[in-house]
């Protein structure tokens, strides 16, 4: 199976890395959401990946972070920039996201040297990337990747991909979140209940949800429907609108306590 040579494997002085890319963002959502939560439970229990794909705004790395916080896994955290469109850059950060959670796990420069032989290594590289995740520990692990569709046009990524998703073990699930669905025969992974995806029209607030947030808010129900109707049910502006909403509630109540002293 495994088509890569040990002794291209051998140590490499270590890149500079920006942690703040391996930690999980601080962020918490202002509200749970349940329905997002049980799809997600869902997928980690039956498939070895998960995509949360939508829009700037649309809510998928607060869901990633509640979830994360939630599953009672390990999480190694991953957030891609457009400069890790190049292969070992990418690779470098993927591993030690890893390596934090699994100190076993294969040195950051170890694919790097594989990258040397091109694009046409993603699925050996894949490959091995699978057995080091087996044999680095069996507790369980959430692996989130966010923003990968600022490496989507790399050539490399979608062979990588395709191999990694289906082989990994069933003790690691693989949460990735981008704007756009990563090009490739993914439907295969869908077909197959090994990959879930959630869209953005999924994502979006339905009018219960909108309530609850706005509740949060010190908002009315009449309010939330309002805002709702015009946000079409997108986080980000769902939540802006009730931000403007409450301020300009604060003001008012402000300016009227002044005038009464």
């Amino acid at each position: 199976m495994f088509l890569i040579e040990p002794s291209i494997f051998a140590e490499m002085p270590t890149t500079h890395l920006i942690l703040e890319k391996l930690m999980m963002p601080e962020q918490f959502p202002r509200l749970a959401r349940p329905r997002l939560l049980e799809l997600l439970e869902k997928s980690l229990a039956i498939c070895t990946s998960t995509i949360i794909s939508a829009r700037a705004g649309a809510g998928k790395t607060s869901l990633a972070v509640d979830f994360a916080r939630r599953c009672g896994r390990r999480v190694a955290w991953y957030k891609v920039d457009a400069p890790d469109g190049e292969l070992p850059a990418f690779f470098d950060y993927l591993s030690a996201s890893i390596r934090q959670q699994r100190p076993q796990f294969c040195g950051p420069l170890d694919f790097a040297l594989v990258l040397r032989g091109g694009a046409d290594q993603a699925v050996s590289i894949a490959e091995r990337f699978v057995y080091e995740l087996a044999e680095s520990g069996d507790e369980p692990l959430l692996i989130v990747i966010e923003d990968l569709h600022l490496v989507c046009d790399s050539t490399w990524l979608m062979p990588f991909v395709t191999r990694l998703l289906p082989l990994l073990p069933s003790h690691v699930h693989v949460l990735i979140t981008c704007r756009t669905m990563p090009p490739g025969p993914l439907w295969r992974m869908r077909s197959k209940q090994t990959l879930a995806v959630i869209d953005e029209e999924t994502l979006k607030f339905n009018r219960q949800e909108a309530v609850a947030l706005f509740q949060t808010f010190g908002l009315s129900y009449e309010q939330a429907c309002i805002a709702l109707d015009h946000t079409h049910g997108r986080a980000g502006a769902l939540s802006n609108f009730a931000t403007t909403l409450q301020f300009a509630e604060q003001t008012v109540s402000e300016e009227a306590t002044t005038l009464q002293t």
